[in-house]
């Protein structure tokens, strides 16, 4: 794939990705390659947040340009073309937080190397995590939360899940804002993810092979 496009995505021009995105799609281009370059720009985007040259702002514009991009793309994609799914991770905000930033761009990622993802929003009731657990059975459940609030909300909704006998054999990640080992352990989780890229990793650790 054109080196270009991934440096157009990293350099946040929401206008020139999406035109990119379009030639390289009437171009002939593999649909798998194109979101693979978008996970490459992501990755740099990250890089850039950490060393403090973007800030929440451009991580916000980061993710709208995945979401038009992914818009394009996924038509194109099909289950031979995008392979077997590696296993199933339910997402959502916890009760209290609606950021939602965070959670799309760990969905995207989740989506694109290889697992079946659903996501069920933000400020999610603990009911909501119970329920579709139960009808959805994930191998994984991520639990996102920025502020600080969120940390009782996950503790909350771990107990639920263990209380309502679905623990047993089910991994639970936490992630998002200032979520630490500590809030991991507070919140009896079995790990947290720093980033999308953790977490696509804690999954494929779990569920999904290297």
């Amino acid at each position: 794939m054109p080196e270009d496009f991934v440096q157009i995505v990293a350099g946040l021009d929401e206008e020139q990705a999406l035109a990119r995105a379009k030639e390289l799609i009437s171009e002939g281009s593999d649909p798998m390659g194109i979101l693979d370059d978008c996970r490459t720009a992501m990755d740099i985007v990250g890089q850039r947040f950490e060393s403090g040259e973007y800030f929440i702002s451009e991580l916000l514009l980061a993710g709208e340009i995945l979401k038009d991009v992914s818009a394009e793309v996924r038509p194109l994609i099909t289950q031979d073309s995008a392979g077997p799914k590696k296993g199933k991770v339910l997402v959502g905000t916890v009760k209290g937080d609606i950021h939602d930033i965070g959670k799309d761009i760990v969905v995207f990622m989740l989506d694109i190397n290889g697992f079946e993802v659903k996501d069920i929003g933000v400020d999610v009731p603990v009911e909501t995590f119970v329920n579709e657990i139960k009808e959805f059975q994930p191998d994984v459940v991520a639990l996102s939360g920025f502020l600080t609030l969120s940390y009782d909300s996950m503790k909350t909704t771990v107990t639920a899940i263990e209380e309502a006998g679905l623990r047993d054999g089910l991994k639970v990640m936490v992630g998002g804002g200032t979520i630490d080992q500590k809030i991991s352990d507070y919140a009896q989780a079995d790990a947290f993810g720093k980033d999308a890229m953790a977490a696509v990793s804690l999954a494929n650790d779990w569920v999904g092979g290297n």
